[in-house]
């Protein structure tokens, strides 16, 4: 799972860099410093952010260009920048769309499955490490299937 996120780089080597589809999700990185890692850091804050306070975060899709511009001003200087998202937190964001798709509260999915709800809010925690088999056996219960890949 990856977000799309705009690099304005300035003359002082300076760079900016925002997620147009997340509101107020920014760094900056000076001179020396690795864009990418600061703008994971802040890409995990975000999500983890939402997820704490109950939210399902906004999946990953291209900003649209009344985005672009609200987030940068003018488009002028942005390049792109794919932020990966940690597995981990990834898993439990999928796991939180996945229900709210479903229409379904963690106590009405803790039912289907078998558990307590506050397993289930364990399991849509970004501190979360479930097995395979609990988060096949949480999409089962949601009328999906669980699908693993390793990218590159």
């Amino acid at each position: 799972m990856q977000y799309d996120a705009l690099r304005l780089s300035e003359p002082d080597g300076t760079q900016l860099i925002v997620f147009p589809t997340l509101p107020g999700c920014q760094t900056q990185a000076d001179p020396g410093e690795d864009p990418l890692a600061l703008a994971e850091d802040a890409l995990a804050g975000w999500l983890e952010a939402a997820l704490a306070h109950g939210e399902a975060p906004p999946p990953p899709r291209a900003p649209t260009a009344e985005e672009r511009r609200a987030a940068t001003e003018d488009e002028a200087g942005w390049g792109p920048l794919t932020v990966p998202v940690a597995p981990r937190l990834a898993a439990a964001l999928a796991l939180r769309w996945a229900r709210h798709d479903a229409g379904l509260s963690q106590g009405q999915l803790a039912e289907r499955l078998g558990v307590s709800r506050q397993l289930v809010s364990q399991l849509e925690s970004p501190d979360a490490n479930p097995t395979l088999e609990t988060l096949e056996r949480a999409a089962a219960a949601l009328g999906r299937r669980l699908d693993l890949a390793f990218v590159g």
